[in-house]
Order: C-alpha cells, then sequence, then structure tokens
C-alpha cells in the first residue's frame, strides 16, 4: 500500500540498458528480428539509441572506448540458467512464432514453468539473452 498523500503507482517502466559492439546494426537487429521500433540516434558520433514495442524500451550503447576485457554478457557467462531482461508478455506461444518467422535465435520453444509462467528465451546478436514469459495466473 502507497503511504498516505503519495500516487498510488510510482514506478511506471524499468528499460534495460546494454552495451553493444555496433550501435546501429543492433538497432537494425531488434527492428527486424524482434519488431522494435527506433526514432533517432543520440551523441557526436552517435553511440546511443532507445528501441520501442509496445510502450516497452530498451537502451542500446556503445561504449565510446574499447572496454578492458570485453563487455561481460551475457548474465549466464557468470551464472547459469539467467538472462539478461525478463519480458512479461500476452500470448508467449504467438511472439514465439512471430519471432521464429522473423529468424530470431531461439534458445528452445515455449514452455511452462513451476512459477505458472509460459517462458522461450532469445539471444541478440550481442549475446544477450531475453526471457520472454506470460503469467498463467493474472490472464
Amino acid at each position: 500500500m502507497a503511504p498516505e498523500g503519495s500516487p498510488s503507482r510510482q514506478l511506471l517502466a524499468i528499460n534495460p540498458y546494454f552495451l553493444v559492439n555496433d550501435v546501429f546494426a543492433t538497432a537494425e537487429h531488434y527492428l527486424d528480428v524482434f519488431g522494435f521500433l527506433f526514432d533517432q540516434f543520440w551523441g557526436e558520433p552517435p553511440r546511443f539509441v532507445m528501441v520501442m514495442r509496445d510502450g516497452l524500451q530498451i537502451m542500446l550503447r556503445q561504449p565510446d572506448v574499447t572496454v578492458p576485457g570485453g563487455i561481460m554478457r551475457p548474465n549466464r557467462s557468470a551464472i547459469a540458467f539467467s538472462f539478461d531482461a525478463y519480458v512479461y508478455v500476452a500470448d508467449a506461444d504467438a511472439l514465439y512464432a512471430e519471432l521464429q518467422s522473423r529468424g530470431a535465435k531461439l534458445l528452445g520453444e515455449p514452455c511452462t514453468q513451476p512459477h505458472d509462467c509460459r517462458e522461450f528465451e532469445v539471444e541478440d546478436m550481442n549475446g544477450y539473452v531475453l526471457c520472454f514469459g506470460q503469467d498463467l495466473i493474472s490472464q
């Protein structure tokens, strides 16, 4: 419950922030493979873009300099059975079919998990793993 005098809903969204090798190629990948859109790139030279779909955003940033030791990704390179972003979806099977038709690198078919979500994972061109999950209880 929210404290008295505060809005009942304070947190509105969360945007993953991925470091990428090539911001232009990655934005095009998210457009073509995942169906995200973008309006513009920022910086001089351009090194930042926000890709959007269905009111959700992912921020993509190309470092200005080479990162010593390289960019660590995905999270599962450090911890097994993890991912870099979890996205709740309305229909996991329909999204899976869409991404499959777009040539996404699917890491498995949708399956129903013990925590009552139907999930599948994809890997983007930079190695980031996104898990898409449908909440089967709150439908």
